[in-house]
């Protein structure tokens, strides 16, 4: 883990991570189900100890859009969130966008996918990658 990073643990969904010394509490939460695919992934895709990168940018129909990629590359101002030998990483910006937010796997009827449950998005498009923030 790397050092400025405490994990917490929640009833129902864990771990939390918060990234140590920050002023206010920043996190997110990465569900079992979504652990158990990154860590399916990255057999699939032999990446080995690479992370998974979740970001924030402009774009998408509703102003901002989720990314994720595998990257072995940690940026000074990335927060990072372990668990169970996963380690999910979002840079400074994104993660005050994503702060609070619930990294899931989804698989249904409709098929499978990582979804994100942003407290902070006012509102979001039908595919679920796209967010507005309120002003």
């Amino acid at each position: 883990m790397a050092e400025g990073t405490s994990i917490e643990h929640s009833v129902g969904e864990q771990p939390v991570g918060t990234p140590a010394g920050l002023a206010t509490e920043r996190r997110i939460v990465v569900t079992d189900s979504a652990v158990r695919r990154i860590a399916e992934l990255k057999v699939q895709e032999d990446v080995g100890g690479a992370f998974l990168r979740i970001a924030v940018s402009g774009g998408g129909c509703s102003g901002f859009q989720y990314g994720f990629t595998f990257d072995d590359q940690q940026n000074p101002d990335d927060a990072v969130f372990e668990r169970d030998g996963v380690a999910v990483v979002v840079d400074d910006v994104s993660l005050e966008l994503l702060n609070g937010a619930e990294v899931d796997f989804v698989e249904d009827l409709m098929g499978a996918s990582f979804q994100i449950r942003n407290p902070n998005a006012a509102s979001s498009c039908g595919c679920g990658n796209s967010f507005s923030i309120a002003l």
